[in-house]
């Protein structure tokens, strides 16, 4: 399959050459998130630091982020932990920005999920942000994912349904959690929807805040994509949770030795 035949591509392209123009983006990121990551999405700082604890902090950690976008995140972990980051990601212009930004100790390659290959035994940790809906086909790459993973390594997926993946009834019963049930791979989980209702609101907030800088960028459509992705902030936490669930996934490999 051609790059341009995936799913949203041409939209990563253009959202990662504007998130790296805007200042009002990176300035709405900052109030909705806590922190410019470049989000797409809904990580904030407060789950971004939920990696935190399972980095080693020798400075000898490898950590490896897929769909790592311009690699803000990984950015944020390196600085706090001293870890070798590496992530890859299908957008030309996310990987050229990463490599810019981030030159040290770091790998950043543009490459597609069930293409892209690593050493075995490589990652310490490996992340997920909201990127395992991609996978062509999710029991491979997760097949993908064990194989990469170090004896002692930490796989955290950051998941939510309702969107782009169908909301299934629970935690247990989502594509993924089905995935490593089936591989008999014990998982532990989060369920953070409350926590995503919440950031929802505040970034419906952020993004009316900046309309008029967005407007003066030039950016009026994103600001009115950002506006549309918080239609279900209108909605009660009851309601959203009827149609929306975000879950955190962990899978600590040692527990399959």
């Amino acid at each position: 399959m051609e790059l341009k035949e995936l799913l949203f591509y041409e939209e990563y392209e253009q959202f990662y050459m504007m998130a790296k123009e805007s200042v009002a983006f990176r300035e709405f990121c900052r109030k909705a998130f806590g922190e410019d990551f470049s989000q797409d999405g809904f990580s904030d700082i407060s789950q971004i630091d939920r990696i935190l604890p399972y980095v080693p902090k020798d400075g000898q950690a490898h950590i490896l982020d897929i769909g790592c976008g311009n690699g803000k995140v990984l950015g944020y972990v390196q600085k706090k932990t001293g870890a070798f980051i590496h992530g890859f990601d299908y957008s030309g212009k996310a990987i050229e920005t990463a490599r810019e930004l981030f030159i040290d100790n770091s790998d950043f390659r543009q490459g597609m999920m069930g293409k892209i290959e690593y050493q075995s035994e490589m990652f310490d940790v490996i992340i997920s942000l909201d990127t395992m809906y991609f996978a062509p086909d999710m029991s491979k790459f997760v097949d993908q994912i064990m194989r990469w993973l170090k004896s002692t390594g930490v796989f955290m997926a950051f998941y939510q349904e309702g969107d782009v993946m169908p909301k299934t009834e629970n935690e247990r019963t989502s594509v993924l959690a089905k995935v490593l049930t089936e591989k008999n791979i014990s998982y532990e989980c989060i369920d953070i929807s409350r926590e995503s209702y919440d950031l929802l609101r505040r970034k419906r907030e952020a993004a009316l805040s900046f309309k008029e800088e967005f407007e003066k960028e030039g950016n009026g459509e994103w600001y009115d994509m950002l506006v549309a992705q918080t239609d279900y902030a209108d909605k009660s936490f009851e309601d959203y949770s009827k149609e929306m669930a975000r879950y955190i996934y962990i899978v600590k490999k040692a527990t399959d030795l």
